[in-house]
């Protein structure tokens, strides 16, 4: 066995990724979050200038992390979410990737990639979906739709795929203008 592993085993053995860093990981999130939010109101500082209230947001972001450590089925998921999230953070960098290898540069800013909406969906319906894994329910959702998946239920999924694609289709903007707030269409 490699030093490094002997390492990773080592962390392994004194908590470090089954304590350690799911609390640093949630203690930061709720942090950032109650700092960001000001759910506990603003303090001024000694140079008159208003700050989040720093030490019963750090206190509340403690108490959570350490709740949740305390859990070994949240510890579990929250491992088994950030690494595939993380996976799927690595396959998006391979695909922009390959994407940029086609792309001539522009200029200093790289290559833009046109119609980010579907990426955006497919990113969002994929953590979605390793969430439902992580907590079982994908499973269950799989085989209930398998029990029941017929040629009518195929029928009417498609009827409404059609019909969603046809509303979204006629009713777009193809004048490439912005709606105004009264619904007429400017140009750009």
């Amino acid at each position: 066995m490699s030093v490094f592993r002997e390492a990773l085993v080592f962390f392994d053995q004194i908590g470090l990724y089954d304590v350690v860093l799911p609390f640093l990981l949630v203690f930061t999130l709720v942090f950032g979050v109650l700092e960001k939010s000001k759910i506990f109101g603003t303090e001024k500082s000694a140079d008159d200038k208003t700050r989040p209230r720093k030490n019963l947001n750090a206190m509340v972001a403690f108490i959570t992390g350490f709740f949740v450590v305390a859990s070994a089925q949240l510890v579990e998921l929250i491992n088994v979410l950030v690494a595939r999230v993380a996976l799927i953070l690595v396959i998006l960098i391979c695909l922009m990737m390959l994407l940029a290898s086609f792309h001539k540069q522009q200029d200093d800013h790289g290559f833009e990639i046109k119609g980010k909406a579907w990426l955006s969906a497919v990113v969002v319906i994929a953590v979605i979906l390793i969430f439902l894994d992580g907590v079982g329910w994908l499973g269950f959702a799989w085989n209930y739709a398998i029990s029941y998946w017929d040629s009518t239920f195929m029928g009417i999924l498609l009827l409404l795929i059609i019909i969603i694609a046809f509303i979204m289709f006629i009713t777009k903007d193809a004048s490439g203008g912005k709606k105004n707030g009264n619904g007429t269409t400017e140009s750009t």
